[in-house]
């Protein structure tokens, strides 16, 4: 690892400042991904700004069905959540099966909606949730966020300080994990909303998390697992390594859709 300069934010603002400051800053939240990459000298920030202090981007308010996750929640706390629990249990089923329990303690919603790894989970609960994405400069809505594998609408030195959402009227998550990593070999997440279904899909596509319409349309039509059956989902939009082929990745799309409609009921 490079040597680099530890900064403990205590607000926003701070955080804000001080990776401004540096032009090679990087925000630290949780650390799964950028200190494994630091460790490997693949990355060499000249300044870490800790934001795992700054209160304001910490907890969960539910307020009747509207839901604030702040950025700097680690996955445990979200999955630990009786008041999110109670209007949405599905994220909740989803922050429990990430990584193991070091990781649930560790990583945070932010950084990985930040990082946008093709095969994280809550890439998929924000696009099928119609989660808004909150910085400190704006609010972006989920269709616009997502912009490719690793790739997200924010700008230089943008902070990312909430997640917001409207509870759905059903939601359920179901992946194929990889045995080692955890990581989504597959993962869909289903949503059932008063204007309709949104259906996202992580960990399958060569361009990062992305929506079905095709499915979207069955569910609208018709709540059910049976109706995903009718449905293709097409091979040529998966991603191919060593763990799958694209047509075992858009077989799982359907299999993993079906698991996740069984658990939202």
């Amino acid at each position: 690892m490079y040597d680099t300069n530890y900064h403990r934010a205590s607000s926003v603002e701070e955080a804000v400042q001080l990776r401004s400051s540096q032009d090679e800053a990087r925000y630290l939240s949780g650390g799964m991904t950028l200190i494994a990459t630091m460790k490997q000298r693949l990355a060499a920030p000249s300044d870490l700004v800790d934001l795992r202090h700054v209160a304001s981007m910490k907890g969960i308010s539910v307020e009747g069905r509207k839901v604030r996750i702040g950025a700097a929640t680690t996955h445990a706390e979200v999955a630990s959540s009786s008041a999110l629990r109670a209007v949405c249990p599905a994220i909740c089923h989803l922050a429990g099966m990430i990584g193991d329990p070091h990781v649930r303690h560790m990583g945070t919603i932010g950084g990985s909606v930040a990082n946008n790894d093709p095969a994280a989970d809550y890439p998929s609960a924000v696009l099928a949730l119609n989660a808004t994405v909150v910085t400190d400069r704006r609010e972006i809505a989920a269709d616009d966020y997502f912009q490719g594998m690793f790739d997200t609408a924010l700008e230089e030195g943008e902070l990312i300080t909430a997640i917001t959402f409207e509870a759905p009227e059903k939601a359920g998550y179901a992946k194929f994990p990889n045995p080692a990593s955890r990581y989504a070999l597959t993962g869909v997440f289903v949503a059932k909303h008063a204007s309709g279904v949104r259906v996202a899909v992580t960990g399958a596509g060569s361009n990062g998390v992305f929506r079905v319409q095709d499915l979207e349309a069955a569910l609208s039509a018709n709540w059910s697992a049976e109706s995903v059956s009718s449905v293709s989902v097409d091979a040529s939009q998966m991603m191919e390594d060593m763990h799958a082929t694209p047509d075992y990745r858009a077989n799982l799309v359907k299999v993993m859709a079906k698991r996740a409609v069984h658990a939202a009921g």
